[in-house]
């Protein structure tokens, strides 16, 4: 059996490169030693000549080869009915392709011209990925019937009929994954014959978490059910002590999004060799899905103005992003880490990696490189804002995905954090991880790839510096337990949160978690090991569940636990601040002097009134109170932070009608302005995975106290438990949501 050659024919000097447009580097080339282009594109194919003959053509030419074994048919056996999808868990994928997962065999069935002969005839099943085919590179796969000629790829006769020939073919565990054309080739005496290429026959090959060879085998069906197959998650936000939830529509298996997902492997030039290996294919989509430095999928905002984009607050799932990314082939607008962490979701789940969206509440952003996140006082114990560089995150979403990680020491496979937000450069491009959550936890933080950033993440001390007017520093407060309160995610196969902050470290005050806080140090994380002596005053801000607009009224307990008296100086700030502890607007600022009697406690009142804070609050609706005061007897300070997530108003959804599959039904949504003033520019969207695709409207006004309605039709596709969802958003109201569950029966 002939074979695809590695090239063919002479080979000739590379053209130039075009000048590079002026105010950008020249496009460097990966091509390095090779002497042949490496391929770099799914999309681009080599076409395999119909007839090819052995050796040169005698006097009167090419024999024909039409005497011979011919092939009139071949059944992809693709249908969603058909064992191939079902047996490889991807009936759900819209498409008119076979997809099948690698390790794990499928059929196809050939129709000869006449009864196929085991002892006569010769033929070959040939698979071929991207534009310089090689057997040595597994980009060209010949797959044989016989058991004395297999490649790396295994395959049989499962039945003969008359003319057709059911034949099974294993695609190795390692495999390359991807889209391959697939040619049937028979060998005469002459040469060899095959089937014309016909994108018909194309095959897509995924990841397979269900094969015990395959990297990312993970054994717990439950965990496979949620973490591959399901479309409908849930992103926890808000704060440690006021958790909201976010719903979103993966929408891994909708309709063109498998073939986004590798145009964004195809965007990133990674070479078509390196995509079987998961780790590989993670590290580069984690700079893919952001736009910072490769044109990748999400361009960052954070600023409040999103007049040229969707606000990322906004967007209800991940298939209209990637559908728009794969048509424009230009990075989307807008978005933050949920948003980041959501559409990566859709990528690895849509491959065949599981994978899931975490949330880690009080993340650290240290941008000193040590386990710091310092904070700095003037002598009054004000915040002083110009030199304190450092920020604490109300939460941070990133992804984990599973899979074994052979270049690891044994026991640092399973769930690895990936991180698309881009935040630091790691080898040059934002980008962030696998980093093993085994390892972070165990303080084993060398070991690729960042998981020192992410371990300072989870486990930073929030260290309190008061700054003197000659510019010298002292240490007045450390606290241990702020960062990486609580980190959460999705519970496999319910709508409800898991609390998984102890994969990620030891309980606090353990003796494992000071030797793992020492591991740390040996690698190069530095902390703050200085216990400075606690001020005799504490400041206790109260927990608040708060709308929008409301009034409301801020308690502060100053608690003194000494013998004598005590008079406290007091700072009280109050600002609106973006979910990144980044402050946008100071709307209070007073200055009270508070006296306590010995062992005696005062509570200080601060009215809130929600014209002060309304005109500036930012999406996320966050007010962040600092209280800080220097107590007169001593010379200590004290301080103390408390974030309120003030609540939106919830959209009211409601689905009406049989909820049975192909039978019309409706949705409904309804809003009632709950303020005075008008919203303006007013966007709605709703989603329902596997009942109805993504729709908007707009609305330009909706005055104070009036209500909207918007009613939708849609038919149920498929069978099974999901949700409708929708969200508003506008300029002077971000992140309003409301779902409503429904159950199709087929």
């Amino acid at each position: 059996m002939s074979t695809v050659s590695d090239q063919s024919g002479a080979t000739s000097a590379p053209s130039p490169a075009p000048p590079a447009p002026l105010g950008r580097p020249p496009k460097l080339s990966s091509r390095g030693r090779f002497s042949a282009p490496i391929g770099t594109s799914n999309s681009e194919t080599t076409d395999i000549p119909e007839l090819e003959y052995f050796g040169a053509p005698g006097p009167r030419g090419y024999p024909p080869l039409t005497d011979f074994l011919d092939i009139w048919d071949v059944d992809m056996m693709k249908r969603p009915d058909e064992s191939n999808k079902i047996e490889h868990h991807t009936t759900l994928y819209h498409s008119d392709y076979l997809i099948v997962r690698r390790g794990q065999e499928f059929e196809i069935k050939i129709t000869f011209n006449r009864p196929y002969k085991p002892n006569e005839d010769k033929f070959a099943v040939e698979f071929v990925i991207g534009s310089s085919p090689a057997i040595s590179k597994g980009t060209y796969v010949p797959v044989f019937p016989k058991k004395e000629k297999q490649s790396s790829w295994r395959g049989r006769i499962k039945e003969t009929s008359d003319n057709i020939v059911t034949m099974g073919l294993t695609p190795i565990a390692d495999c390359i994954v991807g889209k391959y054309n697939m040619y049937v080739a028979v060998q005469t005496p002459f040469g060899t014959r095959r089937t014309r290429k016909d994108d018909s026959r194309a095959v897509y090959i995924l990841f397979n978490p269900w094969a015990a060879d395959d990297a990312v085998f993970l054994d717990d069906e439950k965990e496979r059910q949620e973490c591959v197959m399901n479309e409908v998650g849930i992103i926890y936000h808000g704060a440690y002590d006021d958790i909201s939830e976010r719903d979103w529509n993966y929408g891994q298996f909708n309709f063109g999004v498998l073939d986004a997902c590798l145009l964004v492997m195809d965007r990133s030039e990674m070479p078509i060799t390196n995509r079987g290996d998961p780790i590989k294919v993670t590290r580069k989509a984690s700079a893919m899905i952001n736009s910072r430095d490769d044109d990748g999928v999400l361009v960052g905002n954070w600023s409040g103005d999103y007049t040229y984009g969707v606000a990322p607050t906004s967007w209800t799932g991940s298939t209209d992003i990637l559908l728009t990314y794969a048509s424009t082939k230009m990075p989307v607008c807008y978005a933050q880490c949920w948003v980041y962490a959501a559409v990566f979701n859709t990528f690895l789940r849509c491959l065949g990696i599981p994978s899931r969206v975490v949330t880690n509440y009080f993340s650290a952003h240290d941008n000193d490189g040590n386990l710091r996140t310092d904070i700095i006082l003037d002598e009054n114990g004000r915040v002083d804002r110009n030199r304190t560089r450092d920020s604490i995150w109300n939460y941070h979403c990133w992804n984990e995905c599973y899979m074994s990680r052979p270049d690891l020491p044994q026991g640092f496979g399973g769930w690895q954090v990936v991180d698309a937000t881009p935040q630091e450069t790691s080898d040059g491009m934002y980008r962030c991880g696998p980093a093993s959550v085994q390892a972070i936890k165990h303080g084993d933080i060398c070991y690729p790839f960042d998981a020192a950033f992410v371990f300072a993440e989870v486990n930073s001390d929030v260290v309190y510096y008061s700054r003197k007017k000659d510019g010298t520093m002292q240490l007045i407060k450390v606290n241990r337990t702020h960062v990486g309160r609580m980190v959460l995610t999705k519970a496999a196969g319910e709508v409800t949160r898991r609390d998984i902050t102890d994969n990620y470290k030891f309980s606090e005050g353990t003796s494992e978690e000071r030797t793992v806080l020492e591991k740390a140090e040996e690698y190069g994380c530095k902390r703050e090991n200085s216990n400075p002596p606690l001020a005799d005053v504490d400041v206790i801000l109260p927990t608040l569940e708060i709308g929008v607009g409301d009034d409301f009224e801020l308690n502060l307990e100053f608690v003194n636990r000494s013998d004598q008296r005590r008079t406290v100086g007091t700072y009280i700030s109050g600002s609106v601040v973006y979910y990144t502890g980044v402050s946008s607007h100071e709307f209070l600022f007073r200055t009270p002097t508070v006296t306590i009697q010995p062992q005696g406690s005062v509570t200080e009142s601060v009215m809130i009134e929600s014209k002060n804070y309304m005109h500036h609050l930012v999406e996320q609706a966050n007010l962040n109170f600092i209280v800080t005061g220097k107590i007169k007897e001593t010379g200590k300070i004290v301080t103390s932070m408390k974030v309120i997530t003030l609540h939106n108003p919830k959209l009211l959804v409601e689905v009406t009608g049989n909820a049975i599959v192909n039978e019309e039904m409706i949705a409904r949504v309804e809003f009632t302005n709950p303020f005075t003033h008008t919203l303006k520019d007013v966007e709605v969207r709703m989603d329902g995975p596997g009942v109805m695709e993504h729709k908007k409207r707009l609305y330009s006004l909706i005055p104070g106290g009036t209500s909207l309605t918007w009613t939708e039709m849609f038919t149920p596709q498929r069978a099974g438990k999901t949700r409708v969802f929708a969200t508003l958003d506008c300029p002077g109201l971000r992140q309003v949501s409301g779902q409503a569950s429904i159950n199709v029966k087929p």
